[in-house]
Parts: C-alpha cells; sequence; structure tokens
C-alpha cells in the first residue's frame, strides 16, 4: 500500500505550488475548511493564485489568510459577505472576483472533477450572471453554459480517513469539499482522524482513496464560530 501520509502541511505540499496556479478549497463558512493546508501555503509565499471556493474566509481566518497576504489574485465563490478585506481590495481594484451562485459552483467542480469541460443550466438566466455566457433553448427555455472547473490543486478537510484515503466528512463540511475532492490534478487532504484500512464502513465512503494522493493529520482544531449568537435574559 502506497504511504499517503505526510508528517505535516508544508510537507504534503511540498513541489505541488507554484505561482499563478489554481487552488479549489474545500469548507462551508468555516465549517471544514482545510486549515493546516492553507496555513502552510501562506507560510510558503506563493502568490497570484486563483481560489475556487465557497467563500474567503473571514478576516485573517481561512482564506483569508491568504488574502491578506496579497496571495490571492483572483477568487471564484458564491458568498463573501464576511470578510472586510476582500471588499476592500475587491472595491479598490486590486482583486478580481468571479461571483458564481452557489449550487452553481459545486457543480462545476462536479464537473470538471468528472471529466464534463461544460454544462447548461437555467440558474442565473436573464441575470448578470448570463452576461458574456452561451445561452441555448431545451424545451423553450433558456439555458447558459457553465464551465467545469479543473485546477492543479485541491485542499480539503475530512472528518476521518483510513490510512488508504478513504475519506467521509461530517454534516455541511461535505457540502464543498466533496466535489472538490476530484476537481483538481492532485488532492491533499487533512482529516481530523486517522483509523486502519477496513475500520469504515464501505457504504459510508464520501470520497474514495483513489482520488486522495496526500493526506495529513492535522488535529486539534479550534471550532470556530463565524456569528455567535446567544438568546438575551428575561427580565427578572
Amino acid at each position: 500500500m502506497v504511504n499517503k501520509l505526510y508528517p505535516d502541511a508544508a510537507s504534503a505540499l511540498e513541489d505541488l505550488l507554484f505561482d499563478g496556479m489554481q487552488i479549489v478549497s474545500g469548507g462551508f463558512g468555516l465549517c471544514g475548511i482545510p486549515e493546516r493546508l492553507i496555513d502552510a501555503i501562506l507560510d510558503n509565499g506563493v502568490k497570484d493564485l486563483t481560489i475556487a471556493s465557497n467563500n474567503c474566509g473571514i478576516d485573517n481566518v481561512g482564506l483569508g489568510k491568504l488574502l491578506r497576504a496579497r496571495q490571492i489574485k483572483k477568487m471564484m465563490a458564491s458568498y463573501v459577505g464576511e470578510n472586510k478585506e476582500f471588499e476592500r481590495q475587491y472595491l479598490a481594484g486590486e482583486l478580481e472576483v468571479e461571483f458564481c451562485p452557489q449550487g452553481t459552483l459545486a457543480e462545476r467542480c462536479r464537473a470538471g472533477g468528472a471529466g464534463i469541460p461544460g454544462f447548461y443550466t437555467k440558474t442565473g438566466v436573464g441575470t448578470a450572471v448570463a452576461e458574456g455566457k452561451e445561452v441555448k433553448t431545451f424545451d423553450g427555455q433558456d439555458y447558459i453554459l457553465e464551465r467545469g472547473i479543473f485546477a492543479d490543486l485541491a485542499i480539503i478537510k475530512g472528518w476521518k480517513a483510513d490510512e488508504s484515503g478513504n475519506l467521509v466528512f461530517r454534516k455541511t463540511a461535505r457540502n464543498f469539499n466533496q466535489p472538490m475532492a476530484t476537481a483538481a490534478k492532485i488532492c491533499v487532504a487533512e482529516v481530523e482522524e486517522i483509523v486502519p484500512t477496513g475500520s469504515l464502513d464501505p457504504d459510508c465512503i464520501h470520497v474514495p482513496g483513489i482520488y486522495v494522493k496526500r493526506m495529513i493529520l492535522g488535529s486539534p482544531y479550534d471550532k470556530m464560530i463565524e456569528f455567535r449568537t446567544v438568546r438575551q435574559r428575561e427580565a427578572a
């Protein structure tokens, strides 16, 4: 069996990073983001990155760290509302942004991983999303052509993995980690727990190990919350 486990994020990314590359990064908000791998990319200093992800983290957290370090040239995302530095760079013309509906972004990554270069969808028809895109009519309805995404590198985070790289995600962390695992030439995963091969139920595997080329054990993690909301105390 090929040893896919690396001692740390820096060694797992060794010889994979280069200026101008495209990366797909898993996670949903701050849930299931590949924190250790993002930190290693920050320390490496690679620049002019194009990154596709659901969002760009928050100020100085997750992908927000790469944004603040000016390592991201273009961001492809569906939601960016929690990041003031993102807003500043975008409005100042310092960051190229490609907004993409959330489901379309997930499907673009899934399609890219499946070898599908493009697909038609009704989402975005008649809006700014459709500008410059081919429109085709099926059964009297207009659809726009969206391109599949296939990047140089996928960085994802799993809940559990076995030594063969079979991955299981937990709850909403699965939303973008799963399609992005296949949408790149090489996938590097960080996980919370690694168990012996054969320990995981085959019917519960979300990403087969054949897609995961390298992985690290990233624990322990601090589970961050974007907005902490508590109920107001009732008056005595």
